[in-house]
């Protein structure tokens, strides 16, 4: 996440994951177990490939000719993710640590309370790559050992994910198999122990990388590096720039969103993943899933989005539209040749977790077009109810947000100019602006630490001032120095001692239960601002 002015983080992450190698769990098909026969005599076996039920990942239980371990339940149960610091990671100070650990601590525990897997039986066992430590393929598909390794690489040393070397107790073993039509092997890496109730593995790496000197402003960046049978990840790693963990300015909650924004990537909003993801809405319980194929399509304007029943819904539902082709429109400006991007368009979905960038903690959300795509990979059932209230948007129709219509003044989203006033919220105060991810779009940006400009003028203009919630779409204002007066929506009020009219706008404000001003104080009501 790269610091840009204005508060903004901008996601790397296309970057990173463009540079991995991602090792993928191979279908098992019957010719491809061995026979069990000991080996010269002893009492080692042959050991099979590994293979498990829905999210197939290698197991400690040996199956046997195609015969699948089944999972430990058929109900989907919420994902475990078990995290493990590298011991390349930078000394931390006990704070450092400590804010750390917390903040991974409850993005994990919003993860695993949103998204839930059918867990296999026994431990995850990590697969090693047959293109590193394999010298050659047997490829005649009548021999027995088919795909099989038929020489070592001498130079195979070690597993890595994102230059960090998986430890071999978290890997399976492989086996050397010298002729084509015999079962005779010879092992060359043991099988490690795995990890127990673990579903997806992620790697913390703490350290100030070269990545996080090259751009000073990073906070952390993330790739996954294995999937199983089914193409879910299981394994990733989030790098975390240990001189943001420093000094007054660290944010606990800027660290939750990033980890959680860098998680949703590694498990599978992906731009490397999409044409990969399953439908799975017939029978999400028994494992018959059937592929997406192609998701991602031009639209009209030459944008690319992503269409996928849930997204499609989602969308439908949030603008208030019938348009089947509403799919979820991917961000243009950090695309690569493909013209595909891993984050939200940020003019449709402003304030999404999962969009180029992420503002002010106050702003992001875990809105429902993100855990919509992420029920789309087919791969988790969703809690959909965690969603929070996306407020960007709401209500604005099927083309709201695009180049052509914000600037006409149809929507109160935008704005036009580089006048003050209120942000979409309406928790905090706003100048009028434009980035590079708006393209020519204005909107009504937070102001640094909180800026107060309600200036005294003889002219008619537009003031913001503090709101609090007295009910659904009920609230009271205060101007400068006066007490509560009620605002009742739609309506137009005078404040006494003070010249002019305040509009109450109808349906904006105290709309949403997880979208509230906060407290002025310990004591205080909650408050924000309103026109």
């Amino acid at each position: 996440m790269v610091e840009l002015p204005g508060a903004l983080h901008k996601c790397i992450f296309d970057d990173v994951q463009a540079q991995i190698r991602v090792v993928r769990a191979a279908t098992i098909q019957p010719h491809d177990h061995p026979t069990l026969k000991a080996l010269n005599g002893d009492k080692h076996l042959e050991t099979s490939k590994q293979q498990a039920q829905h999210p197939g990942v290698a197991v400690k239980q040996r199956s046997i000719a195609g015969e699948s371990v089944p999972p430990t339940s058929t109900a989907p149960q919420p994902i475990r993710i078990k995290t493990w610091t590298t011991t390349e990671s930078d000394n931390l100070s006990k704070a450092e640590r400590g804010r750390l650990e917390a903040a991974v601590e409850e993005a994990l525990r919003v993860v695993s309370s949103v998204l839930s897997v059918n867990r296999a039986a026994g431990p995850l066992l990590l697969s090693r790559d047959i293109n590193k430590y394999c010298k050659f393929l047997w490829k005649n598909s009548s021999t027995i050992n088919y795909n099989r390794c038929g020489r070592a690489n001498s130079n195979y040393r070690s597993e890595t994910c994102l230059g960090l070397t998986i430890p071999d107790d978290h890997l399976a073993g492989c086996r050397i198999y010298p002729q084509a039509d015999s079962s005779r092997s010879f092992l060359i890496r043991t099988e490690g122990a795995g990890l127990p109730d673990t579903d997806f593995l992620l790697y913390l790496h703490m350290q100030t990388t070269d990545k996080c000197r090259q751009e000073p402003n990073v906070l952390a960046y993330a790739a996954h590096c294995q999937t199983d049978t089914h193409g879910r990840p299981v394994l990733g790693v989030v790098v975390i720039c240990t001189d943001r963990l420093k000094g007054a300015a660290y944010s606990h909650r800027t660290t939750v969103q990033t980890v959680i924004h860098e998680l949703f990537h590694a498990l599978g909003f992906s731009k490397e993943l999409f044409n990969t993801w399953r439908d799975c809405l017939i029978s999400p319980k028994d494992g018959r899933c059937s592929p997406h194929g192609k998701v991602t399509h031009s639209d009209g304007s030459g944008q690319m989005r992503i269409y996928t029943p849930s997204i499609i819904l989602a969308l439908q539902k949030h603008l208030v539209s019938t348009d089947p082709e509403l799919g979820g429109l991917l961000e243009n400006l950090d695309a690569s040749a493909d013209r595909l991007s891993s984050h939200w368009e940020s003019r449709v979905l402003q304030g999404s977790i999962m969009a180029a960038v992420l503002e002010d903690p106050t702003i992001v959300r875990i809105d429902p077009v993100t855990l919509a795509a992420l029920q789309d990979t087919g791969w988790y059932t969703v809690d959909l109810t965690m969603a929070q209230s996306l407020v960007w948007g709401d209500g604005e129709g099927a083309t709201f947000g695009s180049l052509s219509t914000c600037q006409d003044n149809s929507s109160s989203f935008f704005c036009s100019g580089s006048g003050r006033g209120c942000h979409f919220l309406h928790l905090h105060k706003g100048e009028c602006q434009t980035d590079q991810y708006l393209e020519g779009c204005r909107i009504y940006k937070l102001l640094k630490n909180g800026e107060y400009f309600l200036q005294i003028s003889s002219s008619v203009e537009g003031r913001c001032f503090r709101h609090r919630c007295t009910g659904l779409n009920r609230y009271q204002i205060q101007v400068f120095g006066s007490g509560w007066v009620d605002c009742p929506a739609g309506s137009t009020i005078q404040i006494e001692g003070y010249q002019g009219s305040v509009f109450c706008p109808d349906r904006r404000l105290c709309l949403y239960p997880d979208v509230t001003p906060p407290p002025e104080d310990g004591n205080s009501p909650h408050f924000g601002n309103t026109w």
